[in-house]
């Protein structure tokens, strides 16, 4: 919706229009004031407002932009790609084509992964992003089907994702890396998007890194709060809690794992991906 905050690009840039923290005027009085550092200047419920109006315009314009760039993402051109590239699932050998489950659209996330390592060592930003892939039935309303295509091998890596307690459809493309990411480089996260007719398969758009962001509903709360993310490479005022570093893993690790593995271990779960949980 137009109204909604979506900028999660990152925090207000200095001398943007907004206020920072101890920039807005005195509070009138009975405002009250705050003398703990790392919070915003207190100011009455006007005063609040008309910062929060002045920043609602900027949000929305960057709605709009955004919906700018969706419509130039749907008139791009698209690229053939072989429709029987091999996959393995979990019947076994399948191909790219099938990976659709008869719907036109396909998304497929291409999952960092380290042959071997134990579930504690496995990446942490996939699975950050694919724990934050729940319900799938408003894809599959619009025709598409999401899909994890691993780049390590079938049996061990679909450990990870029952111990995840994962649901979505799981492949390994380890011996097609190749033919699929083209151009681009393996081992690293990738989300790819497929249409068919028919039986031919393109390509119609890829992201990596930050671009993965679309699937992070966690980061987009985050970025609503005072706080935001609190990662030292954020834009925040003197005083801001930033505990997490993106350049040593902390932002996506607790206790030496990924995050989201906690709850499974908490649960009971087996994170053995020598056997089955």
């Amino acid at each position: 919706m137009e109204g909604e905050p979506t900028d999660r690009s990152g925090p207000t840039s200095p001398g943007s229009g907004c206020c920072a923290a101890g920039s807005v005027s005195s509070p009138s009085e009975g405002a009250g004031t705050i003398d703990s550092p790392g919070l915003p200047a207190v100011v009455d419920r006007a005063a609040f407002q008309a910062e929060l109006d002045r920043l609602r315009a900027r949000e929305k314009a960057h709605t709009r932009e955004g919906d700018a760039i969706a419509a130039a993402r749907r008139r791009l051109p698209m690229v053939e790609v072989d429709a029987g590239t091999p996959l393995i699932g979990p019947d076994g050998p399948t191909t790219l084509l099938d990976a659709f489950e008869g719907r036109r659209q396909l998304i497929a996330y291409y999952f960092m992964w380290y042959p071997g390592r134990p579930a504690a060592e496995q990446c942490e930003g996939c699975t950050w992003c694919n724990t934050q892939v729940g319900e799938l039935s408003y894809l599959h309303s619009r025709d598409i089907t999401y899909a994890v295509f691993c780049q390590g091998p079938y049996d061990e890596s679909r450990r990870y994702r029952d111990f995840m307690d994962w649901r979505m459809p799981w492949y390994s493309a380890q011996d097609s890396l190749d033919t699929l990411l083209v151009g681009r480089r393996s081992g690293m996260m990738h989300l790819v998007c497929y249409v068919r007719d028919g039986d031919r398969v393109f390509e119609t758009y890829w992201t990596t890194l930050r671009g993965v962001e679309e699937m992070d509903y966690s980061y987009a709360l985050m970025d609503l709060t005072v706080y935001g993310r609190q990662e030292t490479q954020e834009d925040s005022p003197p005083g801001w809690p930033q505990p997490r570093r993106v350049d040593d893993d902390s932002s996506l690790r607790t206790g030496g794992r990924p995050i989201a593995q906690w709850p499974r271990l908490e649960a009971g779960r087996s994170d053995d991906l020598t056997v089955r949980p």
